[in-house]
């Protein structure tokens, strides 16, 4: 009897309570000092999250929301994404430029025409010289190479004819004095009106189109200033006019109706 006694009790100290303590009744809390078993230990019902016990949305739907998510083709017009509207469906008088658009694109507007105040690339003599005139005073914006040289040629051209002309105009009545110093003849003061009124005139357009052709070129109009230099400040202009377009330049846009 005394060796199957203490067979029980060695088997009595050997186990080992669980690590939560002894069941509890359902509903009731454990007592003091006792761990609570994890959340994750009990068995969740189906279709509920291990973490929060939170019903999971079923495949398809926006947690919170309870609604499938609608097609493409579904979603209200309004409500579409601007970069994701169609080309044709953007508001009239706005620029369609791609995002990205390589330097050297002109933006257009739904019309298929370049706004006044974007430059115009490619632009052929006829357009760059309206252009010139049209932006009489416009500092800002840009201006492409072939608008700043279509009008310095129109300008060479022009100034070359009148000198031409008011030279050959000149020769009638002229008087040679025995110095070697000589006076024009009638017909050249009415050029002389012309080269003045054009020269003065042109000033302020010749001033804002070197501006915007620095713009293009991604750099400040105030580097017009070193056209003061003799000699070395006309070529490093002219150098700077050559050059190509950058997308910097974009950042001196103004666009306008």
């Amino acid at each position: 009897m005394s060796d199957a006694r203490d067979d029980e009790q060695g088997r009595a100290e050997g186990q080992q309570l669980p690590p939560y303590g002894p069941p509890q009744p359902h509903g009731e809390p454990p007592a003091y000092g006792q761990q609570q078993p994890p959340a994750y230990s009990q068995p969740q019902p189906h279709g509920e999250s291990l973490a929060y016990g939170q019903p999971q949305p079923p495949h398809g739907q926006q947690p919170g929301y309870g609604q499938p998510e609608q097609p493409y083709a579904q979603q209200p017009y309004g409500q579409q994404p601007y970069a994701q509207q169609p080309y044709a469906q953007q508001p009239y008088g706005q620029p369609q430029q791609p995002f990205g658009a390589p330097p050297g694109v002109s933006p257009r507007l739904a019309d298929g025409s370049v706004p006044l105040w974007a430059p115009l690339y490619g632009a052929g003599p006829i357009d760059s010289v309206k252009r010139f005139f049209r932006k009489y005073a416009d500092f800002s914006g840009r201006a492409s190479r072939s608008e700043y040289w279509w009008v310095a040629l129109a300008t060479v051209v022009v100034w070359f004819g009148l000198g031409l002309l008011s030279l050959l105009a000149a020769l009638p009545g002229m008087e040679v004095h025995a110095d070697g110093s000589s006076d024009p003849g009638p017909g050249f003061y009415p050029f002389a009106l012309v080269f003045t009124v054009l020269f003065f005139g042109t000033i302020v357009p010749y001033l804002s189109i070197g501006v915007r052709r620095l713009h293009d070129v991604d750099l400040s109009g105030w580097l017009l200033l070193i056209n003061l230099f003799p000699y070395l400040g006309g070529i490093a202009l002219t150098v700077l006019a050559i050059l190509g377009p950058k997308p910097g330049g974009a950042r001196f846009d103004r666009p306008r109706p």
